[in-house]
């Protein structure tokens, strides 16, 4: 498990390709992770309340300030929009 700084993608990233060559989508459950393999499946938990999601890592994450960059729709779902960053764990999906 993992702990750390959280944030998501700004609007200006929809359309844009991603590191592992699809297209992101601001309304699907995807992250960019440091150094995760592509495609692999975590779950970030919000660890203030406990909220969690499920996103597949699409794409590399340049700042090591920070664990992992969530989609719009990801973020929403913590409710993390609104300040911009949180603290959270990130757990490996089977």
């Amino acid at each position: 498990m993992q702990q750390g700084i959280a944030s998501y993608y700004g609007p200006r990233q929809n359309g844009r390709r991603t590191a592992d060559g699809s297209i992101y989508r601001p309304h699907e459950m995807t992250a960019a992770h440091p150094y995760l393999p592509f495609g692999t499946r975590v779950r970030v938990t919000l660890l203030d309340t406990g909220r969690s999601v499920i996103v597949t890592v699409t794409d590399r994450l340049p700042s090591h300030r920070r664990i992992v960059d969530l989609s719009a729709a990801a973020a929403r779902e913590l409710g993390i929009i609104r300040r911009g960053i949180a603290m959270v764990s990130l757990a490996p999906v089977s």
